[in-house]
């Protein structure tokens, strides 16, 4: 991991981790998608519906107030909505992230490329033989918790302390299950001392000392939602009794239907690259 971390000046970017999502990153599928090898006992994706679903979503967030930053895909990436796995947008800049996938690395170029026409500067990047993935890193108020999972290896972990360290967050690793895509696709910031997660995917105790809405098992996707603003949230319509659960504990629901990600590993917390809250 190498850095170039400049605190004290430049954009104000993420300013609170689960404050107003004010400007998110999107990645248009292509037909590619149905080329991505579908989760056990799902079909393979519909392109027409992807499309679709994911214009859905963007006039969602357009409808909140959300700037849209339109990245470029690749008609030879079949998880190339996937976008934030390609970073994560700190206060003053965006850490740059390394996929264990070869063929994921192309993604991540397009999106340093769209950074840099935004004129967002790169606060520190994954470099090789270390890899991570954005969407293995949930921040809560002055935490961050790594997952340790598939999708990273112990010098990609290292790398992602070292630079969130120096960013000022406490770090914490948590441990996912192997049939946990990532840590945001199963647990999720909701107010800064509140997360959802099911127990069976995550190392709980990480959680210990914070409000949990612990949600049922076999919806473990639905704790992969993206927060709009504190306990307001976008989530899956699929995951009726998880929607119940997170209502009661007064979480403002905007649901979508995003089935055809769903069917290859995405959720909305890995379609919206959250690239400024306030």
């Amino acid at each position: 991991m190498s850095g170039n971390v400049q605190l004290g000046y430049g954009p104000r970017l993420i300013g609170s981790p689960t404050g107003m999502l004010r400007r998110a990153a999107l990645v248009r599928p292509s037909a590619a998608i149905e080329r991505a090898v579908p989760l056990p006992s799902e079909p393979s994706a519909i392109y027409a519906r992807a499309l679709e679903q994911h214009d859905n979503l963007r006039k969602l967030l357009l409808s909140f107030g959300v700037e849209i930053i339109e990245i470029a895909g690749s008609a030879l990436d079949p998880l190339e909505s996937a976008v934030a796995q390609s970073a994560l947008c700190l206060e003053d800049g965006v850490a740059i992230m390394r996929p264990s996938v070869m063929e994921r690395r192309a993604a991540v170029d397009r999106t340093r490329a769209a950074f840099a026409r935004a004129e967002i500067p790169i606060a520190g990047h994954i470099a090789a033989p270390a890899f991570f993935s954005g969407d293995d890193v949930m921040l809560l108020g002055a935490r961050a918790y790594i997952g340790v999972g598939a999708l990273s290896n112990e010098l990609g972990r290292r790398g992602m302390t070292s630079l969130l360290t120096a960013h000022g967050y406490h770090c914490t690793q948590v441990a996912i299950a192997p049939k946990s895509f990532s840590l945001r696709s199963v647990v999720a910031p909701i107010a800064p001392d509140m997360v959802a997660f099911v127990d069976d995917a995550v190392d709980a105790a990480a959680f210990a000392d914070l409000h949990r809405i612990v949600l049922p098992r076999g919806e473990e996707r639905a704790a992969g939602l993206m927060l709009l603003n504190e306990r307001h949230a976008l989530v899956d319509l699929r995951y009726r009794e998880s929607l119940r659960i997170l209502s009661r504990a007064g979480v403002s629901i905007e649901a979508f239907d995003c089935y055809e990600f769903t069917k290859v590993g995405m959720t909305p917390a890995s379609l919206v690259l959250a690239v400024a809250r306030s």
